[in-house]
């Protein structure tokens, strides 16, 4: 595809979700208590963000709570761009960064279910310049060199980050960074995604190009898989990975402001962090520019999306891949996502649920990170939750156990995003009475 063809299909797609606020719509509401929540304690929510707020440590925040497929909570507490003054809005757009790669992740499972792509397929088979993968290897002197991979990268490596993949920005290995560095993959010191200003066969070609840090298969490291996913979903579609999901995803899920940029006419709902990190004091100006058209879609990072639209989605996963009457994938291959596909894999340099939250007890399934029991971890939530988040400051869980689907909007990017991903967790689940 040119880059005037890809242009145009985002323009399309801009078009799309302009011309889409007709079709939209939320969950139905219900009083707390209807669904066996406290009023009373659902109000610990706005008092503890207000506080943080007043703190001066975050901007304002979105929270959307549905209990048996009913919404019960829905607050926008503080500011969408505190330095302006101006307060923060329900339908406020956010930057969400990896919460795309569970959107991503559904895309490419409905290809799976249509019988167009297999888990166990190898990438090569879609995107041929990954036919020849090198690993690096590291000798007893600590010198690094490269060996042929033992097995391909295969489609279910990239769903659950065992492809031998990183990200270039939280990679600790000098070659991996150079490599990505040289491919347009990441800049060095600049914002996540912006692999996204580089055409899809550059984007391809670069990181086949560079060396896997893992065998493919042997261990979970967070990375650029879900890039690579999208690329795959392209492939046996034929269609821009944003056409795609609008077509597929999207618009019959009444998903209006959700897509790969924002149309200007609602440039003004953007949310934005604080000026400086409340940590580290340093300026927060590493956010995508998402008022641009990109050249290629980021699977892994590159969508905006507002709390109303993603928890329609959510609401579907957890209804077992159907909702308002739309079946958009089978509860079968909703339960194969949210299962372990790690088994005793190690986590390098963290295990999932480190990463996020800063806790153990979590596996990965299919793009979702996943509990597995009630205890371990030091946050509240069932076995068999799934959920994710993104560098922005997002987050969201869905409990099948507990029916529940929760969204939290937040631009908070920093070390402090672990904290605020427990603190929502715990305030969720204690005002859940039966």
């Amino acid at each position: 595809m040119t880059m005037k063809a890809q242009q145009r299909s985002a323009l399309f797609g801009a078009a799309l979700l302009l011309t889409g606020v007709v079709f939209g719509q939320g969950l139905p509401t219900a009083k707390p208590e209807s669904v066996g929540m406290s009023s009373e304690r659902l109000g610990r929510i706005k008092t503890t963000l207000q506080r943080e707020i007043d703190a001066d440590r975050m901007p304002g925040a979105v929270v959307m709570i549905a209990r048996k497929g009913k919404l019960v909570y829905s607050e926008a507490i503080g500011f969408q761009d505190k330095a302006a003054g101006k307060p923060l809005a329900k339908g406020a757009i956010f930057r969400i960064y990896s919460m795309t790669k569970p959107l991503a992740s559904v895309a490419a499972m409905m290809l799976v279910e249509e019988g167009r792509l297999q888990l166990t397929d190898p990438v090569s088979k879609y995107l041929p310049p990954f036919a020849k993968m090198e690993v690096l290897v590291t000798d007893k002197e600590g010198k690094t060199a490269r060996e042929p991979a033992k097995r391909p990268i295969t489609v279910h490596d990239l769903f659950r980050h065992t492809a031998g993949l990183a990200y270039g920005e939280f990679s600790t290995v000098p070659e991996l960074k150079a490599a990505y560095a040289e491919a347009g993959l990441f800049q060095p010191g600049g914002i996540v995604a912006e692999s996204r200003m580089i055409t899809p066969e550059q984007f391809t070609n670069g990181i086949a190009k560079a060396p896997l840090v893992h065998q493919p298969g042997t261990t979970w490291e967070y990375s650029m898989a879900v890039d690579v996913l999208g690329r795959v979903v392209e492939a046996v579609s034929g269609q821009r990975l944003s056409a795609f999901m609008e077509e597929r995803l999207f618009r019959p899920l009444k998903m209006v402001d959700t897509g790969f940029m924002v149309p200007s006419a609602k440039w003004a709902r953007i949310a934005e962090p604080l000026a400086k990190d409340p940590l580290t004091g340093k300026a927060n100006d590493v956010m995508l520019d998402v008022k641009l058209v990109p050249s290629n879609d980021s699977g892994g990072g590159g969508g905006v999306s507002t709390a109303a639209d993603y928890l329609r989605f959510c609401q579907m996963m957890l209804d077992g891949g159907k909702l308002d009457g739309k079946r958009y994938l089978s509860p079968t291959t909703v339960r194969l996502m949210a299962s372990d596909h790690l088994g005793t894999r190690p986590g390098s340099p963290l295990t999932p649920g480190a990463l996020l939250m800063g806790v153990e007890g979590y596996t990965f399934g299919l793009g979702f990170m996943v509990r597995q029991g009630p205890g371990l971890a030091g946050v509240p939530g069932s076995e068999g939750e799934f959920m994710w988040a993104g560098a922005g400051g997002t987050f969201f869980w869905i409990d099948p156990k507990e029916q529940l689907a929760v969204v939290y909007m937040a631009q908070t990017p920093g070390a402090i995003r672990p904290m605020y991903r427990r603190l929502i967790k715990q305030l969720v689940a204690q005002a859940i009475g039966n």
